[in-house]
């Protein structure tokens, strides 16, 4: 929001005129500079309106850690243990490279988790760059094509899952930490192949949102810990905007997955 503030000029011509005294303030009385309050919405592309959150911490600093995996293998991460009112937004595939997602990013201050898959940044990678840089979204893996991975062989899914990663890394300049499979599928080797590509956990989800509607696996409402799915779609505003609406009415605050999914302790 822009405050314009307006600016008195006084002209004075050779002195010919009085100068008026300063304000005179009364003892032990102060002045208190005028405050100015976050806005809690801003309009949006396409008369939308956008809701905006407000950082309830230094988003980039952990809070939790990845959830431990008793077979050796990365954790699948469904939902955050969590009981602060927090909720977290990913964004897969990249298709369509829609030109609001910047603007809408960063005037709701969200910060969404991209999972991308190669084919569809090579296009584009200053698009998703852009989203990286100016928006402080964080980029994941999500393979190189876009193949259904369950009961396909070893070598299969590490070129797909290692491959994607190596590229995004060339591309974006940062190598992905998580990993999510195309369609939620996966299988034991699926889970061995992101192991062995270096990823920290495989991230599925608990609610969707399609055509500007927010769907729930379980339930009518959003919950604490919930991880939302969404896609670069030409949907994207409606489904950003509704995702951000339902957050505001069931009392929820999108922040960074990637900061209750680190490998170091807070």
């Amino acid at each position: 929001m822009a405050v314009t503030a307006a600016l008195a000029v006084v002209t004075v011509s050779c002195g010919t005129e009085p100068v008026a005294p300063p304000p005179v303030t009364a003892p032990g009385s102060t002045t208190t500079a005028p405050t100015t309050t976050p806005p809690t919405a801003v309009p949006g592309p396409g008369g939308t309106t956008v809701p905006v959150f407000q950082h309830p911490y230094e988003y980039g600093t952990a809070q939790a850690t990845v959830p431990a995996s008793p077979d050796g293998l990365l954790p699948v991460v469904r939902r955050i243990e969590t009981d602060k009112p927090y909720v977290f937004i990913t964004i897969d595939d990249g298709a369509v490279r829609h030109p609001a997602a910047l603007e809408l990013m960063r005037s709701s201050n969200v910060r969404p988790s991209l999972f991308l898959n190669t084919k569809h940044v090579r296009d584009g990678p200053p698009f998703f760059q852009a989203l990286q840089d100016q928006a402080g979204a964080r980029v994941h893996a999500h393979t190189a094509n876009h193949p259904n991975l369950h009961g396909k062989g070893y070598e299969f899914q590490k070129q797909e899952i290692c491959g994607n990663a190596d590229y995004l890394q060339g591309q974006l300049g940062v190598r992905p930490a998580l990993f999510r499979p195309p369609f939620g599928n996966y299988d034991a080797t699926t889970r061995r192949a992101a192991t062995d590509c270096g990823f920290s956990a495989l991230v599925m989800w608990t609610a969707a949102v399609n055509d500007g509607v927010v769907q729930f696996q379980a339930g009518a409402k959003l919950n604490a810990g919930d991880v939302v799915l969404m896609h670069f779609r030409q949907t994207f505003v409606e489904d950003f905007v509704a995702f951000l609406a339902r957050c505001r009415q069931d009392g929820l605050t999108p922040v960074p997955l990637e900061d209750f999914l680190a490998t170091t302790r807070p």
